[in-house]
């Protein structure tokens, strides 16, 4: 009785469309060379060398493998499955690494379909002037270090955060004008018209006093009291 053959896994599913497709480029591809899922080969002496490792998902080891590759060939071809417009394989993160590794990346229908997601070539990412720019200002704009990295599920205590408190902890003993609480924070008065936390009430004009959010808001953050003498203690004026 014939040995029945094992189910071929997902990464030998791949191997087919992938041959095929590096094939109409002219390469001569086999498999499992020096530990490398897939060699091509195209030209003469010194030919062009292409590397490709196939996995049945990305993954970090697929990368770390992909890495691995690069210095032995002229490009890196990592290939998994694909079904539909959703997965990982999909994500925009996934696509910016691979460019910024010089990765190829190709993702395979049930059907072996190829379909390229990232070309193997050189990248490097534009510049984001704003987005560098708000990064420092965030940065210098917090006083100390108030926020523990890698925390989640939890209000980060941002610079804005931290002058809102200021404001806070200026009207814990009444209510007070706009201007008297500029002294502690600059731009008081749009912290308490834009009222992003809902921890000041508008009195009247240019007055605002603070609400039991607020308050509350004191009690888990506690901060430091402005001096009585400096309160003010009729509104109306």
């Amino acid at each position: 009785m014939a040995r029945m053959r094992r189910p071929a896994t997902p990464e030998t599913t791949l191997y087919a469309p992938v041959k095929r497709y590096l094939e109409r480029f002219g390469f001569t591809v086999k498999g499992e060379v020096c530990g490398c899922d897939l060699v091509a080969l195209r030209g003469e002496e010194p030919p062009i060398v292409v590397v490709g490792e196939l996995k049945s998902a990305f993954s970090l080891e697929l990368v770390l493998q992909g890495v691995n590759r690069t210095a032995a060939c002229d490009e890196v071809w990592l290939a998994v499955p694909i079904t539909g417009r959703g997965g990982r394989v999909r994500d925009s993160r996934v696509h910016k690494l691979c460019r910024f590794l010089g990765f190829g990346l190709l993702g395979v229908s049930s059907t072996g379909l190829v379909e390229v997601l990232v070309e193997p070539k050189p990248w490097r990412p534009r510049q984001d002037p704003k987005r560098r720019a708000r990064l420092v200002q965030e940065h210098r704009s917090r006083v100390g270090d108030p926020a523990l990295g890698g925390s989640t599920k939890m209000p980060i205590m941002t610079a804005y955060r931290q002058q809102a408190l200021a404001c806070a902890a200026s009207l814990a003993g009444g209510p007070r004008r706009t201007r008297e609480l500029r002294s502690v924070v600059p731009n008081a008065s749009s912290i308490l018209l834009g009222n992003v936390y809902g921890w000041f009430a508008r009195i009247e004009r240019g007055v605002y006093a603070l609400t039991p959010q607020g308050a509350s808001a004191l009690v888990r953050w506690p901060q430091p009291i402005m001096p009585a003498q400096h309160q003010l203690l009729n509104p109306s004026r």
